[in-house]
């Protein structure tokens, strides 16, 4: 299985928080503030479900609540991976 990378959990968030496919986002988003793009924890926590799914990782609730940004998720995803 592939590693996740920014692209898909960009996809993933909007999924999870039901936002329309063609909202396009200018610019690299991956460092930005998850609650400044309008992610809340329960999108998160949605999201966290599906990367367990699809990429068989689990992130911890301590991990996850240490995540403030994508590219903080898709770090913590490849940690755990690798360990």
């Amino acid at each position: 299985m592939s590693e996740l990378t920014l692209p898909e959990m960009v996809e993933i968030m909007r999924e999870c928080a039901g936002e329309e496919a063609a909202v396009e986002v200018d610019g690299n988003i991956g460092d930005v503030d998850l609650q400044i793009l309008g992610y809340d924890s329960l999108a998160l926590m949605e999201a966290a479900a599906m990367v367990k799914r699809t990429y068989r990782v689990e992130l911890s609730d301590d991990a996850l609540s240490e995540v403030r940004t994508l590219n903080q998720f898709v770090n913590a995803v490849h940690q755990v991976a690798r360990s």
